[in-house]
């Protein structure tokens, strides 16, 4: 498939997708990126490492943040997004759950929306997507950012996942999205618990029976920091460790901050999967 004229082949390729956040209280990066010629210089860093997608985020959706107006996430995302669109040759992905922002990054030439909120927590979000014909991340989440990892509880972690993007899926099809323009994302640290986490990585191959590319961002996160004992920033190998054992489990986009290395490790892992039986 093509997005922004770029060739995805996400059943045989694993892709990075690269974080831009442009807030001043994300958990690892807050406040690093806030200045548009310091995001934009990220950006060609991120081309330069091989990044396949750039994921740009004005709102923080960190475990207790809070939600901020429309109008301030546009003055943020905005000026920069018109920047990347007129000098990166990458497709351009909007981190909101807000259908206006969507549509305003749309129209100046944003190519996927990455909606946490799996296109269920505002009602027009999913129209918009199908009017512009763009691609769609739809990710589950348990809660909201605030009260989200508050003793998140689940029958069957898995299946009830699987049913709530399915119900994501009905969304976005009834809209008049694409099924050939659905990525789906099973939500590492939003409303899960650490054994949460670790499950949904080793049982990724269920997520692939949904017949949908699936995304995993789980780049820098407490479980990983609970199980190395160290700070966000320090999380490298743990972040690369769940990106290999993800895409050999079926995953074909990887969020993360790394690119560099996320590319390397991700290359290598692909020309192990490419071996036949």
């Amino acid at each position: 498939m093509l997005i922004n004229n770029k060739k995805f082949d996400f059943e045989n390729k694993t892709y990075t997708m690269g974080i831009l956040n442009l807030t001043p209280d994300s958990f690892s990066d807050g406040g690093l990126y806030i200045d548009v010629e310091t995001a934009i210089k990220r950006a060609k860093k991120m081309v330069e490492e091989g990044v396949g997608i750039i994921d740009v985020g004005a709102e923080s959706t960190r475990p207790g943040a809070t939600y901020i107006e429309e109008e301030v996430e546009l003055k943020r995302i905005l000026p920069v997004v018109k920047r990347l669109v007129a000098e990166v040759d990458i497709p351009i992905s909007i981190d909101t759950y807000k259908s206006r922002v969507a549509e305003e990054c749309i129209k100046v030439g944003a190519h996927i929306i990455n909606d946490i909120k799996g296109l269920k927590g505002d009602p027009n979000m999913a129209e918009v997507i199908a009017k512009y014909g763009v691609f769609v991340i739809a990710m589950h989440i348990k809660g909201e950012p605030k009260t989200m990892q508050k003793n998140p509880e689940y029958d069957d972690i898995i299946e009830d996942i699987k049913v709530s993007l399915e119900e994501s899926v009905d969304i976005a099809v009834k809209a008049g999205v694409s099924p050939k323009k659905i990525i789906l994302d099973p939500g590492i640290g939003f409303g899960k618990t650490f054994e949460n986490n670790l499950e949904i990585i080793k049982k990724l191959c269920e997520f692939k029976k949904l017949g949908y590319p699936i995304l995993i961002g789980a780049s820098r996160k407490g479980f990983i920091g609970d199980i190395l004992g160290t700070s966000p920033l320090d999380r490298l190998e743990g972040n690369l460790a769940v990106a290999v054992i993800s895409a050999y489990n079926g995953a074909a986009i990887i969020r993360g901050h790394e690119v560099k290395e996320t590319v390397r490790a991700l290359k290598m892992t692909d020309a192990i999967k490419s071996i036949k039986n």
